[in-house]
């Protein structure tokens, strides 16, 4: 009987083996010979790009499109972009055309993207204030706005004074705009509990003639533990050196009584303010390092519209800029700017160098 199997799987595999090795094995063909298809194609995913924030009038937009559902590149016949208006917005609609034969290609993608150039005339976007793009089932996919006007790039310096620092003067603010604004934003008491520790030296270096406790607090505090504070002892004479530093012992045996550390948190905040021309905007902001006593600088490209532009965009305040330095953010909130805006009129100003 086990012959009978054996005999049987190996004329199994020799029938398996002969199948492969037919000429005309491989992968499917697509279409029958001969046969030709035509169709539309479209695409899953597009972005807008003109490598900068505010998009100029004049400046070359970049369409790109990403996962085009067709066959392959070279089942591409056509690819095109229909445009129109719908009140101040131009709309972009890509299309892909398909040809589809039975032929072998020889160069194939599949889901390939691409990258269209839109350069728009003047002429052409006289009331557009927006431009979308959208796919063959009308779902917008990115969206862009368009300006009128010049962009000033400038590197701009301010001495950030020592009275910076010292949060019982805040607010302060450099003189003119554009400017630097630090504000006190809160006051967070809290008390630490903490106890003294015993500390025997293990490695007396001098034998001074009198010695004075030194307690040793630590750099940072345990808000939900009790502290154990050392307490060496050290020459009376600052200049001798009574124990070895490393060969202190602690004494966790004997501890003092607990006692309270109270301490305040002051949260404060720093803005760059820079009072802007109506329908203005910061297309690129960079800083330097914020330290006290020092030259803080910033970079920063500002959009300047021209006298026709009445598109002001999703600005909330015309003719402010608040930078959030601390947090590296723009501060959009209507209602914190119009606070902010009013805490920098009245701060106190901290002449230049």
């Amino acid at each position: 009987m086990r012959l009978l199997k054996n005999a049987l799987l190996i004329f199994a595999m020799t029938l398996a083996f002969w199948a492969c090795t037919q000429d005309d094995d491989g992968p499917l063909d697509l279409t029958l010979s001969g046969d030709e298809f035509d169709g539309k194609g479209f695409f899953k995913a597009s972005t807008l790009d003109s490598g900068d924030l505010i998009h100029l009038v004049g400046d070359t937009l970049f369409v790109h499109m990403d996962s085009i559902w067709s066959f392959s590149n070279c089942a591409l016949k056509k690819i095109g972009v229909v445009e129109y208006r719908e009140d101040s917005v131009l709309i972009l609609k890509p299309y892909f055309n398909l040809h589809v034969t039975g032929e072998d290609c020889a160069a194939p993608l599949y889901r390939p993207d691409t990258v269209l150039r839109f350069l728009p005339d003047k002429d052409e976007l006289n009331g557009i204030s927006t431009i979308r793009v959208k796919n063959d089932s009308d779902k917008v996919l990115d969206t862009i706005i368009v300006r009128r006007g010049e962009m000033e790039l400038d590197t701009l310096s301010f001495y950030i004074d020592s009275l910076f620092d010292s949060v019982h003067s805040f607010p302060l603010r450099t003189k003119n705009s554009p400017s630097i604004l630090r504000i006190l934003d809160s006051i967070h008491p809290q008390v630490f509990m903490w106890r003294t520790m015993k500390s025997n030296c293990a490695l007396r270096i001098d034998l001074c003639d009198s010695v004075v406790a030194d307690t040793l607090y630590p750099s940072s505090w345990r808000l939900n533990d009790t502290n154990l504070v050392p307490v060496h002892l050290a020459c009376a004479d600052s200049d001798q050196i009574y124990c070895h530093s490393g060969r202190w012992e602690n004494d966790s045996n004997r501890l003092g009584d607990v006692r309270q550390r109270p301490d305040t948190i002051w949260y404060t905040s720093t803005y760059y303010v820079e009072e802007i021309p109506e329908c203005g905007a910061v297309n690129y902001f960079n800083k330097g390092n914020f330290l006290i006593g020092n030259d803080f600088s910033v970079i920063r490209e500002l959009y300047i519209p021209e006298k026709s532009e009445t598109f002001c965009g999703p600005s909330t305040t015309k003719d402010l800029y608040f930078y959030d330095i601390g947090r590296n953010r723009y501060v959009a909130d209507t209602v914190d700017v119009d606070s902010l805006y009013d805490i920098w009129k009245s701060a106190t100003v901290v002449k230049k160098k």
